[in-house]
């Protein structure tokens, strides 16, 4: 069971133990930059936020943007380069690798290569500013972090499999990817929003993921209504990337 998603799995690592420096040096500059530009910067402009310094405040939502963001990129580009490069779908179509092996194997590889991305960004935080989290929050915290890898596998897995130029991917990024992402609370808290539109802002998945990992990290806690969000979320992404995938198969 999960023979095939495994070996698909050890596949991906294998590639990324080639660059795996490069990799985590290349990602750590981006949320550095925005927790060095708004931590720092604003610093002396915003007050403690929810109880804590906004540089506290920021760091779980850049950690978790890092995983999540790597998760949809490995699924993506690599769904892609073997679409349209190696053609590697025409060979899944003669081996006993099922479109389950094929989904699950990628959201394998997105939460690892996220997880992997998201401790090189929390240990130079770590280094930098010093802020701690209680260990005792992980666990809370990485059931949020699971579920948002599985969401954006997914999304990744789609983008890769119905897109045939890279440039669209990109644009996928920029205009969908990382407006959800900038919108859920990374750099404000939801309570800023006006409160008409603020229930409507807590169903969005992303708000779910960036509120709730904040919250899973720095109080421990774990909100059920926004784990429930996301497990949904999760499952109907899996379905929808099954379906996808399944069709692209058989064309």
């Amino acid at each position: 069971m999960l023979t095939g998603a495994f070996s698909i799995w050890k596949r991906d690592m294998l590639v990324l133990r080639r660059s795996l420096f490069s990799e985590l040096a290349a990602v750590v500059a981006a949320p550095l930059t925005f927790y060095l530009a708004f931590g720092f910067g604003l610093r002396g402009y915003i007050a403690d936020v929810e109880g804590v310094p906004y540089t506290v405040f920021m760091a779980p939502g850049l950690i978790t943007m890092t995983a999540v963001s790597a998760a949809f990129d490995e699924s993506a580009w690599s769904m892609w380069f073997h679409r349209k490069v190696q053609r590697t779908i025409e060979a899944y179509r003669v081996t006993p690798i099922t479109v389950y092996d094929i989904v699950i194997g990628k959201i394998f590889s997105g939460f690892t290569q996220g997880a992997l991305k998201g401790v090189a960004v929390a240990a130079v935080i770590f280094l930098l500013t010093g802020v701690r989290f209680d260990p005792t929050h992980l666990v809370a915290y990485l059931s949020f972090i699971i579920l948002g890898s599985m969401v954006f596998s997914c999304a990744g897995t789609v983008c890769g499999t119905l897109l045939d130029k890279p440039e669209t991917i990109g644009k996928v990024q920029a205009v969908v990817i990382m407006p959800l992402i900038f919108l859920s609370g990374v750099f404000f808290p939801v309570s800023s929003y006006p409160e008409a539109l603020r229930a409507t802002v807590m169903l969005i998945p992303t708000t779910a993921l960036f509120e709730g990992s904040r919250r899973a990290l720095l109080a421990g806690a774990l909100d059920a209504g926004l784990i429930a969000i996301l497990a949904i979320t999760a499952l109907a992404a899996f379905v929808a990337t099954v379906a996808i995938f399944n069709r692209k198969m058989a064309e």
